[in-house]
């Protein structure tokens, strides 16, 4: 057990019993347990395999290559409408974890063995890929954003559309863009340092937590 998500589970208000049972899951399975983006990450080989997530509405178990998995039980679900690779486990109560855990450890199961395999998402076509609604209407209202963010590599874009698409409600939609609109205009990525301190740059490594001491 890694301290970085017993201390996550502790501060979590919402879905810590669900999150704590599916953790146990993961655990038995022998994923390596690590805190990533916020969140507890089950690593094998040193790849991400599996991301627990918590959202008002539910609990999830996120696959990194669930598109790779053959869903017997047709049970997972695309994160957001634009999601390649990555498949949901959709849970809303500790009962609904506990009945489906041999389902949930075969999903992982066969998660893991496509990471054996070696086995990888097709690179998505771009050339006909849009931003969302929301983002074209903050481009309308800020040519600079939008000069901005074509400016970018298309992998940071596309970070960005896919972090911007999850939120459910297009409020939260608009309240994510103009959060990072400051960040984009500095032509960084949504991962990249922007404090100066990162040893791994411009990837954030966070260094920046010692501005907060």
């Amino acid at each position: 057990m890694n301290p970085s998500v017993d201390a996550f589970l502790e501060k979590t208000d919402k879905w810590k019993a669900e999150l704590s049972a599916l953790r146990n899951m993961m655990l038995d399975c022998q994923l390596i347990e690590t805190l990533k983006w916020g969140q507890p990450c089950y690593m094998f080989n040193k790849s991400n395999v599996i991301i627990l997530g918590n959202f008002k509405e539910s609990c999830i178990v996120s696959f990194i290559k669930g598109s790779l998995l053959s869903d017997t039980e047709k049970l997972l679900q695309k994160a957001g409408e634009n999601t390649q690779g990555g498949r949901v486990l959709r849970f809303h109560s500790l009962q609904e974890i506990i009945e489906n855990e041999s389902i949930i450890k075969a999903y992982v199961f066969e998660a893991i063995e496509v990471e054996k395999a070696g086995l990888k998402i097709a690179p998505r076509d771009t050339s006909t890929e849009q931003v969302i609604s929301e983002l074209l209407q903050r481009f309308e209202e800020n040519p600079n954003l939008k000069k901005a963010f074509e400016s970018l590599t298309l992998g940071r874009q596309r970070a960005y559309n896919m972090f911007f698409e999850a939120a459910k409600q297009s409020t939260t939609r608009l309240n994510r863009i103009d959060s990072y609109t400051e960040r984009i205009l500095n032509k960084k990525g949504i991962n990249d340092c922007v404090c100066g301190l990162s040893k791994r740059m411009p990837g954030c490594d966070g260094s920046h937590k010692q501005l907060a001491k």
